[in-house]
């Protein structure tokens, strides 16, 4: 079984002291060594999703921040992280991973979709959420996740839509994602990737039915061929 070995993190703990270019160099060895552990770690939670999903892509994020329009110029993500795309039309959504000790995460959904995908998502709860509502509420859903991230909102309503409608609290959000968190010890556990696969599965329904959304239009009628 693939696990993620404690290098990882103590890596990323120097890192976060000594974030500038010269040490990064000094240690690049020690960072290569610790990407090519990652790099079998994702392949082998792209593996398993495949067992009951269809993964497209596999997209490890860079270690180097865009400080073009930060006022932190600090060079390097503390973190390390990847998404899981599935494949084809007919299957929206994405499945996340972030690996930092003392702050790791798993997410899945929606982050930021098109703005045609954000008006079909806030079409179809303002014309029915009762679906949507009884996905989050499902008692191993909820267990495990605490409702979408509402981060990311609008005041108070979006342009079109009332404030007074009793899906508001839905129709605000600009995201439709869901996350969850991991302590150090559970990330570094040999049984790490059995629960990250446990949760991913998890949002399977969610995401069958976002996909179904997003592939009809109101009236339920396919948009693909």
């Amino acid at each position: 079984m693939s696990t993620i070995p404690k290098s990882v993190f103590e890596f990323l703990k120097k890192l976060k002291r000594n974030n500038h270019r010269d040490w990064m160099t000094e240690n690049k060895k020690e960072y290569q060594t610790n990407e090519k552990a990652l790099k079998i770690f994702y392949a082998s939670v792209a593996e398993r999703l495949n067992e009951k999903d269809e993964i497209e892509k596999t997209k490890i994020f860079r270690i180097n921040r865009d400080i073009r329009f930060s006022k932190d110029k600090t060079p390097y993500n503390v973190h390390r992280s990847a998404s899981f795309s599935r494949a084809g039309v007919h299957r929206r959504g994405a499945y996340y991973l972030r690996l930092e000790p003392g702050n790791s995460m798993m997410a899945g959904g929606f982050f930021a979709p098109e703005p045609a995908d954000l008006f079909r998502i806030r079409k179809e709860f303002e014309t029915d959420d009762r679906e949507i509502r009884e996905l989050l509420a499902h008692s191993e859903f909820k267990n495990v996740f605490d409702g979408f991230n509402t981060e990311y909102q609008v005041k108070t309503a979006p342009k079109g839509f009332s404030k007074a409608h009793p899906a508001i609290d839905l129709i605000r959000n600009k995201s439709f994602f869901v996350s969850h968190n991991y302590s150090d010890k559970e990330v570094l556990s040999p049984q790490f990737l059995d629960i990250l696969i446990q949760h991913y599965e998890l949002l399977r329904p969610f995401f069958d039915y976002m996909s179904d959304v997003l592939t009809t239009d109101l009236n339920g009628v396919s948009l693909i061929d």
